[in-house]
């Protein structure tokens, strides 16, 4: 159980969400050693909707009965690397466990031997534990989101042939696409959400600076093109996150347009 406190409390001190809060992180009740305390364990992680487990064991225990199978949770396994404790035996025997059952399974274990009651986590471990629980985060926040594709494929560019079954089978995630058109049809029916136009395209005049114009007289933009594509840049970038998030400010009459399309991500193809 001190085990737990302290892998924890590491993943609560260092590990974010996308949005900037600490991650949550829930405890087992009790130790688990047999079939019973498991079942009461992943019992308490479906109802908190727990998409993460660190198992952790300074001694042996029934693998078979006691590791996470749940087919749906990202795992990682720390056995402790300690004096009279074989966690080294149940983390080798877990891992195979996991990967007879065809369950993948991170496993974590120290470099140096530490005294059976030590409970400081050495700076090796911490690197496996968070290089672990940073990947199962990612991992978890991309599953079941989107990948929003606006526009195709142009100009012959096979780099922006986006392949829906690596993105659904690798990444979790789903493709959702619309044509580059709609960005224009909501400028022109102004389907945005004027405030936060506004306060963006004043964000942008103060922070972002032109640079040289190398093109010769004849090409160059005036002040007034400029001004326009600006407006034009901040209002294709506000509509655009419109469209992977929603936006419930938007005008009213505009409920469809409001729900967007749940993306992680997005970008133009070509």
């Amino acid at each position: 159980m001190n085990m737990a406190k302290s892998a924890a409390e590491l993943f609560r001190d260092n590990l974010k969400y996308s949005n900037g809060e600490p991650v949550k992180v829930d405890i087992a009740d009790t130790t688990i050693g047999r079939v019973a305390e498991a079942a009461a364990c992943a019992d308490k992680f479906r109802k908190e909707g727990v998409d993460i487990t660190l198992t952790v064991t300074p001694c042996w225990c029934y693998g078979s009965e006691t590791m996470d199978m749940d087919k749906d949770t990202i795992k990682g396994v720390w056995g402790f690397n300690g004096t009279e404790r074989p966690g080294a035996v149940y983390l080798a025997a877990v891992l195979a466990a996991h990967a007879q059952k065809g369950l993948p399974a991170f496993g974590i274990y120290g470099r140096d031997v530490q005294e059976a009651d030590a409970t400081d986590i050495p700076s090796d471990v911490q690197e496996k534990l968070l290089r672990f629980g940073r990947a199962a985060v990612a991992v978890a926040t991309m599953r079941g989101k989107s990948y929003l594709q606006i526009g195709s494929v142009t100009m012959g560019i096979a780099g922006s042939i986006i392949d829906p079954a690596f993105i659904e089978e690798y990444l979790g995630m789903r493709v959702e696409s619309v044509d580059e058109v709609e960005i224009i049809r909501r400028m022109t029916e102004n389907i945005y959400n004027e405030e936060e136009y506004e306060k963006a395209l004043s964000w942008t005049k103060s922070h972002c600076r032109e640079g040289d114009d190398k093109n010769p007289e004849f090409v160059k933009r005036s002040d007034e093109q400029k001004e326009r594509d600006w407006e034009f840049i901040v209002k294709m970038t506000c509509i655009i996150k419109d469209l992977m998030n929603g936006n419930h400010k938007l005008p009213e009459g505009r409920e469809e347009e409001a729900v967007g399309h749940n993306a992680l991500a997005a970008g133009f193809q070509g």
